[in-house]
């Protein structure tokens, strides 16, 4: 049986054991229109758990039969509460009424103690990423969730659209035939969140609607999504270098409304924890979105585990890079992973665009390096929505490189199959940057305005 499920049991008996004091209180004054109506509820309540439980496979039918003789008991004193019409003494409301409602109390502890000890449970964990490229941020989670023999784990991309000047959204975009063959994918369209209410629900993007680029389908909002799960868990998508986050990342939709957020150091966590009381203090709504102290947990980052678990011999290399690498004899030339971020791209204008016209003009004739040009996936997006003056001039750049096919352009999903094949990173700061350290290889970072 689901937690879910046999925590909604518990709590209903929980509900009707109250409703029998109820009872013995409104019998005492003579209600008993009211006391009829409060029956009926518990009858309802009692079937719907006996049907529940019923579903269970190899189900204890002696809890089934306790729950009928329930349901018995409750019609009988419906009847007998319907044939009074009179207000009685205390001490004759108390004779009447107490040793039926302490044997219908015995009935529903009888029930709670097979619930509670003879049923187990499944957890049901639900991923729920946007883009492939991102899906290392919860990988080495799910991989974990996946061997649990008690926990049914689905992975569910989840389609989100660019955004132009405006604000409006444009293009819509699914990216469920992008992730690993070993991943299986569940259609968005085909898992109800909101019916199935897993127990858990995982999620990368923090943004909801707040993202200036990109932004998911509104029917996986942080806010919406919270009230079909029991616990909303934020993983970010991102590393932050040296444990130095900014404060923007900080207070979002995904962090105030996730229940967990699991961040990759202690260092990093005082600072969620630090703004996130301020925006408490500045926004007078102290403990509105939980205690910080619990929300934000040092656990580490899935993206360092991807690094770690990925090698060049567990890894599929293309044969167009093949081509590029080895060398006729059957050398292999050094292969310089080159990485780009959306923020030069936005901060720097032009800049960057000068600055890869530079560096492909100086590599493109060594024999001895082969270079790996990895943008990030949300470049174009980002021009399209911020910088669409920059547009027609990056496509050209890209179109260009592309053409003349010395080097190797990946804008694949799998980010981990670039760091275990090069030797050496250059490029952006970034949070690429804190994950290539894990290697152990040499990083070297552009300057943009030398050209």
């Amino acid at each position: 049986m689901r937690k879910y499920i046999k925590k909604r049991i518990l709590k209903n008996i929980t509900e009707i054991t109250d409703i029998h004091k109820q009872i013995e209180q409104w019998f005492q004054k003579g209600s008993y229109e009211a006391i009829q109506d409060m029956l009926v509820q518990c009858q309802e309540t009692a079937i719907w758990i006996g049907n529940t439980i019923d579903e269970e496979e190899q189900t204890d039918k002696a809890v089934i039969k306790k729950l009928e003789e329930y349901c018995e008991a409750v019609y009988e004193l419906s009847v007998k509460v319907g044939g009074y019409t009179k207000k009685m003494t205390r001490s004759e409301a108390k004779r009447i009424i107490r040793p039926v409602c302490a044997q219908l109390n015995q009935y529903m502890h009888e029930v709670s103690n097979y619930v509670q000890n003879q049923i187990s449970t499944r957890t049901e964990a639900v991923f729920l990423p946007y883009k492939a490229s991102m899906w290392d941020s919860l990988e080495s989670v799910w991989m974990a969730a996946k061997e649990d023999p008690d926990c049914d784990a689905f992975v569910i991309p989840i389609p989100y659209f660019d955004k132009n000047p405006d604000g409006t959204v444009s293009e819509m975009h699914y990216e469920g035939g992008d992730f690993p063959e070993y991943v299986p994918v569940v259609n968005w369209k085909d898992y109800d969140l909101e019916a199935r209410h897993p127990d858990m629900v995982f999620i990368h993007n923090p943004y909801d609607n707040v993202n200036y680029v990109t932004t998911i389908h509104p029917d996986f909002y942080s806010q919406k999504i919270r009230n079909y799960t029991e616990r909303l868990v934020y993983i970010p998508y991102f590393v932050c270098v040296d444990d130095n986050l900014g404060e923007e990342f900080c207070v979002l939709p995904g962090t105030l409304y996730a229940d967990r957020v699991i961040v990759q150091s202690e260092k990093v966590r005082q600072t969620y924890i630090q703004e996130f009381h301020k925006f408490e203090k500045d926004n007078n709504c102290q403990g509105q979105f939980g205690r910080a102290e619990e929300k934000f947990v040092a656990l580490g980052s899935p993206k360092f585990d991807k690094v770690i678990l990925t090698t060049k011999e567990n890894i599929k290399i293309p044969e167009d890079w093949l081509a590029k690498i080895v060398k006729p004899d059957g050398s292999w030339r050094k292969v310089l992973l080159y990485n780009t971020s959306v923020n030069q791209l936005l901060n720097g204008e032009e800049q960057l665009l000068l600055k890869l016209e530079s560096v492909f003009g100086q590599l493109k004739t060594r024999d001895d390096i082969v270079l790996l040009w990895r943008p990030h996936p949300l470049s174009e997006a980002a021009c399209v929505s911020l910088r669409p003056e920059l547009l027609a001039r990056y496509h050209e750049i890209v179109e260009t490189y592309k053409k003349e096919d010395w080097g190797i352009y990946d804008d694949t999903p799998d980010i981990h199959r670039a760091i275990a094949l090069s030797d050496a990173y250059y490029g952006d700061q970034s949070s690429l940057v804190e994950m290539y350290r894990v290697t152990g290889k040499p990083i070297m970072l552009q300057n943009v305005n030398v050209v």
